[in-house]
């Protein structure tokens, strides 16, 4: 797939989802504003290792083929595809058990941010998950306060999760 156009509608039917699809309703990488600016596009975050190289492999139709060009992927979670080479990410059962899936996302905030980031809008999901992208910063602020300026390897849990919310983690 290219990057879609408004008014195109993506069908989706993956192994977590069929039968669904939604509309582009808003230009492609339009995500930045006041509220939310994500440092790092669906395709920067792939080709810096997130989620151990097991996240969205199985669905890739979905999603414009360039993302996945330098994208760390594997059939079976690695640490060593993640940018700081740890492990750092929970089971989806964690995740649907602490109630953090919203919507239409089966997997969770980066798969809404990959339709965000493709023009799907959902205004009241988007609120929620901006709300949530924002309340992360927080960890950033605690390397920024724990960490020397220069020593990108202080806190590599703490920067590969910042990573895995589109966050710089080399701040």
């Amino acid at each position: 797939m290219s990057s879609p156009k408004i008014g195109d509608e993506i069908y989706v039917n993956d192994s977590m989802q069929s039968h669904y699809s939604y509309l582009i309703t808003a230009p492609y990488d339009a995500v930045k504003s006041d509220a939310f600016n994500p440092h790092l596009t669906p395709a920067q975050m792939l080709a810096m290792g997130v989620f151990e190289g097991k996240y969205i492999n199985d669905c890739r139709a979905e999603f414009p083929e360039d993302w996945f060009l330098n994208a760390k992927l594997s059939d079976t979670p690695d640490p060593n595809l993640n940018y700081f080479g740890i492990k750092s990410r929970q089971p989806l059962s964690v995740w649907r058990n602490k109630g953090w899936i919203y919507g239409p996302d089966p997997r969770g905030w980066f798969q809404w941010y990959c339709r965000y980031f493709m023009g799907r809008r959902i205004e009241e999901i988007d609120g929620i998950q901006k709300k949530r992208w924002r309340s992360f910063n927080r960890h950033a602020g605690q390397i920024r306060a724990n960490c020397s300026a220069g020593d990108p390897f202080c806190r590599p849990r703490q920067r590969q999760a910042l990573l895995q919310w589109a966050y710089d983690p080399l701040i």
